[in-house]
């Protein structure tokens, strides 16, 4: 671009009179047509060839003539002007109200192909924001705003007796791949993701993308649930493939949660919400599954989240509680340990068993600040019940994979047998098998660090879940804990009965203490006693007690020994 076409541009724009662009233009014109009438006055001034009343006559006729020709020149300029002005007009109203309007376009010279590409330039950016506010940037897919547009028009265009399928769609692994691989690597996934969902697409089908790892498909008017049973087949079928992705194989799995109009909900927010709650369920399962929705299921999941929101505030409100339950020595019937066990009472949910919660605060992270709560009250308990004096007892406490994985375990555990000046001869740390799980080694070591210290450590559940020859013998444990499930028929099912005595065996041959969970007849107990089983804790002997309860347990029980 020549800029030097804009120099007396530049200066007139700095005018401060007249303040508009035309009057500049129109200004300079009414000087231009001036120039003839001026000069003539000049040399009328200086001439005296003339009389001075042919003078005074020409300049009249001339100044006369001159405003004539002024008034019709900034009368055509100002009307040349208007296409440029009407442009610029347009331009600042769809800038500032997003509102366009038509120019003309029948014009051929210059101006006309201004206000014509005008035009198609404004078009262009309507359909660009359209594109943008309705469309995902990422896969080219309608976003949530209108695949819900789309939604609703099903709703309304649906007779009595149709139906349509809502499916959401979710890509599990996605937040691992960004993080391990990288953003790039997981955009790229993501558009894949689209396009093979796309090859499964009928007429008539809508799929968006809901934004994160979420896809949405409508499909309409089916017959029955079929329909969506086989396209949900299809796709986790086609996602379960690997995906090459910048000379990379990438494994992705996916969930599904489909909801049916009208059985489901008959509004945009009963569908949308509903199918959340079925693909919730979905991720409750295994990998590459679909779930329909069900009242049930959103009763659980209502529960769920009451439950998530209220543990959060558990401590603080004093809610928790810790109970204890006795461990006897089966050959001197002695009471030589306490289990400590958590309980929530909650004054809008009531009771909550652990087997609910308990799994929420692994998942929410709330168990670090739970599970150091119970372990340095429990901690304190025992050295308090010494100081009234009973008898030293051990201190069963167990640790959960979320306090596992904190790097300031042994530091915690250490600065709470510091605070409470409990021996650590009388705690004891219950891990699971699932614990062990993801890195055994790591856990292996901890264990040591632990075992270095004098704290006893005992696997419970036992037999439960990857029980694994090669790693038990590497564990540095003191106790092998049976699971309840295996001691409830023991006395009558063959099979608990040949588990338990095999976990006994291999407990024996491993030189670990032996004990039995959830003992509640002395059919159990006389069984567990002749297999060789060291100590039963159970219903047989006392349900778990509050500390004050235990107290009186351990007083009673002891006094009658």
């Amino acid at each position: 671009m020549n800029l030097d076409s804009l120099k007396f541009y530049s200066l007139v724009s700095r005018w401060t009179f007249p303040k508009t662009y035309p009057g500049k233009i129109m200004l300079v014109a009414f000087i231009g047509t001036h120039i003839p009438l001026i000069v003539l006055i000049i040399d009328a001034a200086f001439s005296s060839a003339t009389t001075p009343r042919a003078i005074v006559s020409t300049l009249i006729i001339t100044l006369i003539a001159t405003l004539v020709g002024t008034a019709a020149t900034l009368y055509a300029i100002h009307h040349l002007l208007s296409p440029v002005v009407l442009t610029s007009k347009v331009l600042r109203k769809y800038l500032k109200q997003r509102q366009r309007t038509n120019l003309p376009n029948n014009f051929q010279d210059e101006v006309g192909t201004l206000m014509a590409d005008t035009n198609r330039t404004l078009g262009k950016l309507d359909e660009i924001i359209e594109h943008l506010t309705d469309y995902d940037s990422l896969t080219g897919l309608p976003n949530r705003e209108l695949f819900q547009t789309h939604l609703q028009q099903a709703i309304q265009t649906t007779a009595e007796d149709q139906q349509f399928a809502l499916i959401v769609l979710d890509i599990d692994s996605l937040k691992e791949i960004n993080s391990t691989l990288g953003r790039i690597v997981g955009d790229l996934l993501l558009r894949k993701v689209a396009q093979r969902i796309i090859s499964y697409i009928e007429p008539g089908d809508v799929v968006a993308r809901f934004g994160g790892d979420e896809f949405a498909i409508l499909r309409t008017n089916i017959i029955n649930s079929d329909s969506a049973i086989i396209l949900s087949n299809r796709l986790l079928e086609s996602l379960s493939e690997p995906f090459s992705l910048y000379g990379k194989e990438i494994h992705c799995a996916a969930k599904i949660g489909i909801t049916i109009y009208p059985f489901d909900g008959t509004s945009i927010e009963q569908l949308l919400q509903n199918a959340d709650t079925a693909i919730h369920q979905a991720k409750q399962e295994s990998l590459n599954t679909y779930q329909f929705y069900s009242p049930a299921i959103n009763a659980q999941l209502k529960r769920i989240l009451a439950i998530k929101e209220n543990l959060r505030h558990a401590l603080k409100r004093q809610e928790l509680s810790i109970y204890y339950q006795p461990r006897i020595e089966i050959a001197t019937s002695r009471l030589v340990a306490v289990e400590a066990l958590l309980r929530w009472q909650n004054p809008e949910l009531g009771f909550v068993s652990p087997a609910e919660f308990i799994p929420i605060a692994e998942e929410t992270n709330l168990i670090m600040p739970i599970g150091e709560w119970v372990l340095y009250n429990a901690c304190l308990q025992n050295k308090r019940w010494q100081q009234e004096g009973i008898a030293p007892l051990r201190m069963s406490v167990n640790l959960s994979i979320g306090q596992f994985k904190q790097t300031t375990l042994i530091e915690t555990i250490d600065r709470i047998l510091r605070d409470t000046n409990l021996d650590v001869a009388y705690l004891e740390l219950e891990i699971t098998e699932s614990l062990l799980v993801k890195n055994v080694e790591q856990a292996i070591a901890i264990l040591r660090e632990l075992k270095k210290r004098g704290i006893s450590i005992a696997l419970d559940d036992f037999g439960t879940g990857y029980s694994s020859l090669s790693y038990l013998q590497k564990l540095p444990i003191d106790t092998l804990k049976i699971d309840r499930s295996f001691v409830t028929n023991i006395a009558s099912n063959p099979d608990d009965a040949a588990i338990s005595k095999a976990i006994v065996a291999l407990a024996q041959s491993l030189e670990l203490n032996i004990t039995a969970e959830g003992v509640e007849t002395k059919a159990q107990y006389h069984y567990l006693q002749n297999q060789g089983c060291h100590e039963v804790q159970g219903y047989y002997f006392s349900k778990p007690l509050p500390s004050e309860q235990l107290k009186k347990f351990v007083l009673s029980y002891c006094g009658s020994r």
